[in-house]
């Protein structure tokens, strides 16, 4: 297995990127066995349709395991953007796939003393005042949060990484300004998604972070500090998904990892809380407590642990199974002026104006202006040229 070095082209793709020193891969045809693992190793992966990756073919799975598949169940491009999760952008064809390693490649960022990449601006597709019509501060309501992003972004061009994978999350690459960066942000439309070992389609709702878009995320996030490309989160966050489908499917550690990536991450770091943002969904997009540069509001912002009315049923049920232990009885009108008065309390505390007055947020912007905010912050951030080396330490994997 080690005749000519070739175990140590495995070990070069593990060191090089350790080294920070990127590495785009295109599969454009069959990739199977030994040979699989190098392009996963890579930062970024791109897999043409017809094309093949894994670790045995359909005829060798078929002769060790009695397993019949196809070539394209086994290891086809649709299923590896949208099941496994290994790639990162599935294009129909190789011109199509040597454009996105075009666009990737001008967006790496460069060593200091120029950290960030930048080039002339141009302006979004479409005007931004057109946010006031698709945004819904009603967390009921869905809305599409690339529709936001096209608004925001220049020309209105957004590279989205594994779009087909975890959609509640929508991660990609974009300029703003000039700037390079890189977006995590919250998808507010439900999604049907492939089941993890199903063949059933379920449903994901928007703005709930699921264990595949947590792990698309955390890689993501990592990405974008290996390249030095600053990172913008846009929240509009209800929190991790929960019950026994999301615990058998490893929410935890998936969402540890995403708020680890975010922790030690070294780039500059903006968040703008654009509708709801609480509890742990709250720290995984950059919160206060994970050190933004900038952290932005607008008014139909809400910042809390949770939203007033889950608050309020919680404890309103806490304290009404308090008060039965001792005895006492409590009438629907004392449950409904208690549940009023919690509701209370946390919808004035969730209040953006709230977290501004305590320093809790930078700025409480109109939407329009988004992208002025987050030019203005870009170009703070980039007067210091100085990053550490980024290091996670143990991910839970």
């Amino acid at each position: 297995p080690d005749t000519d070095d070739f175990g140590r082209v495995f070990r070069n793709n593990a060191v090089m990127s350790a080294m920070g020193i990127p590495q785009i891969t295109a599969i454009m045809g069959m990739c199977v066995a030994g040979g699989a693992y190098l392009p996963v190793m890579c930062d970024h992966i791109l897999m043409t349709e017809g094309s093949g990756l894994f670790l045995a073919g359909p005829a060798l799975v078929q002769a060790a395991i009695g397993q019949r598949a196809s070539a394209e169940d086994l290891g086809g491009a649709k299923m590896h953007s949208q099941i496994s999760g290994t790639v990162d952008f599935r294009e129909p064809d190789d011109e199509a796939c040597l454009h996105r390693i075009r666009a990737l490649a001008d967006k790496l960022g460069a060593p200091n003393p120029s950290p960030f990449s930048h080039v002339p601006p141009r302006d979004p597709l479409y005007a931004a005042e057109e946010i006031y019509g698709i945004f819904s501060s009603d967390p009921a309501k869905q809305y599409d949060t690339r529709e936001i992003i096209g608004r925001i972004v220049d020309a209105g061009e957004f590279e989205e990484y594994r779009p087909e994978y975890g959609e509640t999350l929508l991660c990609g690459y974009a300029r703003v300004g000039g700037w390079a960066v890189g977006l995590v942000a919250n998808q507010k439309k439900h999604v049907q998604t492939q089941a993890r070992g199903s063949d059933q389609k379920r449903m994901e709702f928007g703005g709930v972070i699921y264990t595949e878009s947590a792990e698309k995320a955390a890689r993501f996030i990592m990405d974008c500090n290996q390249n030095r490309i600053p990172l913008v989160f846009l929240h509009d966050v209800n929190g991790f998904m929960v019950g026994k489908d999301a615990e058998w499917s490893g929410i935890i550690r998936a969402g540890a990892k995403m708020v680890n990536a975010v922790a030690n991450s070294v780039v500059p770091k903006i968040a703008v809380i654009c509708g709801g943002s609480f509890g742990a969904g709250h720290y995984a997009m950059c919160g206060k407590a994970y050190d933004p540069r900038f952290i932005f509001a607008w008014p139909t912002a809400r910042y809390a642990v949770m939203s007033g009315d889950s608050a309020a049923g919680t404890l309103v049920e806490i304290k009404l199974k308090q008060l039965e232990r001792e005895g006492k009885k409590v009438d629907e009108k004392q449950k409904k002026e208690l549940y009023e008065s919690v509701r209370r309390t946390y919808e004035h505390q969730s209040d953006p104006r709230y977290a501004a007055a305590r320093l809790w947020v930078d700025a409480i912007i109109d939407p329009a202006h988004t992208r002025e905010a987050l030019i203005w912050a870009l170009e703070a951030a980039s007067l210091s040229a100085h990053l550490p080396e980024f290091r996670t330490g143990v991910l839970q994997t």
